[in-house]
């Protein structure tokens, strides 16, 4: 490719992003398909996808039609390109009928460089063939993952992208997803390529996000606990029901947080409305099912609590996704239990599919529990999954972005405990739950124990040792193991499995991770609990910009990260600019956004007084 294309390219990314340079893996994917090329990308989010065909659309000229699953994301990304100055637009079923008329009659005379559609509106009649006769130049398929039936997302109107391409007359595809392991990564190049295209696996890291779990423990305490550091900050807390949002939002409402539930079941209204304030203002916490998230571009989310298990790497993985898009420090946290384990068990037990769809489900599953109960690196653990060999945190200088390599945490022989337990269970019938079976093992006299004659049991009391917590925490991670089964999904409760069996009857040993003890937080963790760790005069700058940014998006009735996002006010508050030329200089400030806002930022830092 000539130097004069990457040239071109650098000075838009420049002039109209505001960026003086590519993330990693992004150039690649633009020169591949500015060479004219298939490309398949799988990328993490935050990583820069969406400029992977944004600015070849702009290089190159011609009409890019973006395929994307979610009307949210279609129409915040026309809202952010159109105030950098890029013409595009979207068709989708919440325009208006004058956005519709002005977004054909720009296609008709040729205007547009980027149009946005949903795979279900291009599979419409007739839209394919009279976007061919306006010369579509190039397709972007986003959240590939979609086309797969072994992709956790799967949309079955992506299946039908493969002919539209064909009826738009072949032109070249970008495809680009941040979750994808190898099995689906083959399934999505065979499903939407006629022959391999060039593919760019970039690296599943996210060095910027924090990973810890937490075994359930009065969760709403947990969850209040850990949004104490994260004041002022917005997130989202995914729960598995919809009753949950919304009992857990009006919790922490009632402890002064702007909490708002998000699910399905909500009127469409309302929904909308939760979901606008959180792009729109800072500091919102979202309480949702994973029907929020997909389309959410906001890249200043600084962290994701799961109040219950995801389902899956691939689920986990995208979800704590959306956190800390900007590259600046985010925080997750997720709470797991016995229940979420046996829950998501059983629903995939009782899906309707085939034997080998379900046996993939459940060793999805499996991975999710083993991150869970690791004893290693959470990050190493999470990587291997999608086959990327790395270091621990612990390794080198590197910060530590986990809770186990920021722990005293200890595999240990538990052999002889299990026994005790799975005896336990054995003598009292394979129908009691972990409460029940701790009772006994610890001696307590129970109304349930008594009515029973469970205290005439060989192993009533011979663990009085230890607590009846470590107890029920031992039932779970042989549940987690494998080694226990559900007994009744009606009524619950524990059974042995063929490995439980095993273990209890001394054919096997089990070793198991010690529940970790957390080391005391430095001064300088503590400080870094603004998610940004800035000193105090940064930081009181950059609030000051945040409220100058807030009141512009308010009046421009846009998010506020459209204005400009928070690693750019931070960037602002750090260089304090004294004129148009060094605000230019700062990363994310085009000159469209100069020439629209420069001005206000800069009377704004002039006349601060922090």
């Amino acid at each position: 490719m000539p130097q004069s294309r990457e040239s071109d390219a650098r000075a838009i990314l420049k002039s109209v992003f505001g960026y003086d340079d590519f993330r990693p893996g992004q150039w690649e994917v633009i020169e591949a398909a500015l060479d004219g090329r298939d490309v398949f990308a799988v990328m993490p989010t935050g990583s820069g996808k969406s400029m992977c065909y944004q600015l070849p659309a702009l290089v190159a000229g011609g009409l890019t039609l973006v395929v994307s699953p979610l009307i949210a994301l279609m129409r915040d990304q026309v809202g952010q390109l159109t105030r950098a100055g890029v013409a595009a637009a979207s068709l989708n079923s919440m325009n208006t009928e004058s956005e519709a008329t002005e977004a054909w009659n720009r296609l008709n005379a040729g205007d547009l460089r980027l149009l946005f559609v949903s795979p279900e509106r291009l599979a419409g009649e007739g839209l394919v063939s009279r976007l061919r006769r306006l010369g579509v130049t190039r397709l972007a398929i986003d959240e590939a993952h979609c086309v797969s039936q072994w992709g956790h997302d799967f949309r079955p109107e992506y299946r039908l992208l493969a002919k539209a391409r064909e009826a738009l007359g072949g032109v070249p595809v970008t495809a680009l997803t941040a979750t994808a392991d190898r099995q689906t990564r083959e399934d999505i190049a065979q499903q939407l390529f006629p022959k391999l295209p060039h593919s760019v696996v970039h690296s599943f890291d996210r060095p910027n996000l924090k990973l810890a779990f937490a075994p359930k423990d009065q969760p709403r305490r947990q969850i209040a606990d850990f949004l104490k550091r994260h004041r002022g900050g917005s997130g989202i807390v995914y729960c598995s029901s919809r009753n949950r949002t919304e009992k857990l939002a009006q919790g922490l409402s009632e402890l002064g947080y702007k909490a708002y539930p998000y699910h399905a079941g909500m009127e469409q209204t309302q929904r909308n409305r939760n979901q606008d304030i959180f792009l729109q203002e800072d500091g919102v916490v979202v309480c949702a099912t994973i029907a929020f998230g997909m389309g959410i571009n906001k890249p200043d989310v600084r962290f994701v609590i799961h109040a219950d298990m995801p389902g899956s790497i691939e689920s986990y993985y995208q979800e704590i996704g959306r956190a800390g898009r900007d590259g600046l420090p985010a925080d997750t946290l997720t709470l797991y239990g016995t229940e979420d384990m046996a829950l998501r068990r059983r629903q995939i037990d009782e899906k309707a599919i085939d034997d080998e769809r379900r046996k993939i489900e459940h060793k999805r599953l499996n991975a999710m529990i083993d991150l869970c109960e690791s004893a290693l690196c959470r990050r190493s653990a999470l990587l291997s999954y999608f086959g990327e060999e790395t270091q621990t945190c612990r390794h080198g200088n590197a910060p530590i972005r986990c809770d186990l390599c920021g722990s005293e945490t200890v595999l240990t022989d538990a052999t002889l405990d299990a026994r005790k337990l799975l005896s336990a269970v054995a003598r009292s019938g394979q129908r009691f739950g972990a409460a029940h079976l701790a009772d006994i093992l610890t001696g307590t006299m129970s109304e349930t124990i008594r009515r029973q004659n469970h205290d005439g049991l060989k192993t009533f009391g011979v663990g009085k040792d230890k607590a009846k917590s470590a107890w029920t925490a031992l039932t779970r991670k042989l549940f987690a193991a494998g080694a226990l089964a559900e007994a009744s999904t009606e009524h619950g409760g524990f059974a042995l499995t063929e490995k439980g069996e095993d273990i209890l009857f001394g054919r096997e040993a089990i070793a198991l991770r010690q529940d970790s003890i957390a080391g005391r937080r430095s001064p300088a963790e503590r400080a870094a609990a603004r998610a940004d760790g800035l000193d105090e005069g940064i930081a009181a700058l950059f609030e000051h910009l945040r409220q100058l940014r807030l009141s512009i998006a308010r009046e421009e009735g846009v998010a506020a990260y459209i204005i400009f996002t928070d690693r750019t006010l931070i960037a602002m508050a750090r260089a304090r600019p004294a004129g148009l030329d060094q605000m230019r200089a700062i990363e994310g400030v085009g000159e469209r956004k100069l020439t629209q806002y420069g001005e206000a930022f800069l009377e704004a830092i002039a006349g601060f007084n922090g």
